[in-house]
């Protein structure tokens, strides 16, 4: 017997909020579970329900996006001008990804191979920065890198789009938990800028007369609450632990998503 459809929405919701900003792959898992529900949504609910998710997270950084409202302040102006040339590297890129038609796939196999190439990285990246000591700066080559890291999230759904920002950043040096807060700060209009996006262009085109609205909200809603109890846990988790587990269990998944695929 098959769910009712507000239910697989609650569902793909708490998912979504539960892993946009944990290093697992929110689309990811996004398209695993749509495809294990046998129901599959329109891009637009995928992108629009990251919205809910991140305006949960607002509240989580009142003190910081506080003091990045002070442009005055030499350094904050500097810290300011950071984020938005990741931001606006990612937007450039992201409109030429769309331009050439690039689109999440439609099956779990590219999810898969993601999943456990990306926990493999985690799993290295953090045995090879053992025991040093990382910084607290951030640095052009780290801005860079994690604008990198977005658009690779965006080619290759599975990678994580803050795991590759985070990890990317770290690389370059600077520490987990710095790294996961400019991952957040990056995201933020990262997202609210596809999800606008991505509703301006349906609502000029016939995609809107297809669209459960009312769906869409709520899927929204429940991704915004899931997010603020995830966020808030992850940032006390990498306060004292590595990503190690992280990449553990995307490796476990990914296999286990090319076991249920294999032909029978």
């Amino acid at each position: 017997m098959s769910l009712p459809e507000w239910l697989v929405i609650v569902i793909l919701g708490i998912v979504e909020g539960a892993t946009e900003f944990i290093p697992v792959s929110s689309t990811g898992h996004l398209l695993i579970f749509q495809e294990w529900l046998d129901y599959r949504q329109s891009d637009l609910f995928n992108i629009v329900i990251q919205c809910g998710a991140v305006l949960a997270v607002l509240p989580l950084f009142k003190e910081r996006l506080k003091m990045m409202a002070n442009w005055r302040n030499p350094l904050t102006f500097e810290f300011n001008l950071k984020i938005l040339v990741a931001f606006v590297i990612t937007v450039f890129g992201g409109l030429a990804m769309d331009k050439l038609g690039i689109e999440l796939p439609k099956t779990c196999v590219p999810v898969a191979g993601a999943l456990i190439a990306g926990g493999l990285i985690f799993i290295l990246v953090e045995r090879h920065l053992k025991g040093r000591e990382l910084q607290d700066v951030i640095t052009w080559p780290v801005v860079f890198m994690v604008a990198a890291g977005q658009l690779a999230a965006a080619i290759f759904p599975g990678t994580s789009r803050s795991g590759a920002t985070i990890i990317f950043a770290m690389i370059c040096g600077l520490n987990r938990a710095v790294a996961t807060e400019l991952s957040f700060l990056v995201g933020i209009p990262t997202l609210l800028a596809a999800g606008a996006y991505k509703i301006f262009r349906t609502l000029n085109g016939d995609g809107g007369a297809h669209e459960s609205w009312w769906l869409l909200l709520l899927g929204t809603s429940v991704a915004a609450v899931v997010s603020f109890i995830a966020v808030k846990w992850l940032l006390r988790f990498v306060q004292s632990h590595t990503f190690v587990s992280f990449g553990i269990y995307r490796i476990i998944l990914g296999v286990l998503l090319l076991w249920t695929m294999r032909p029978r």
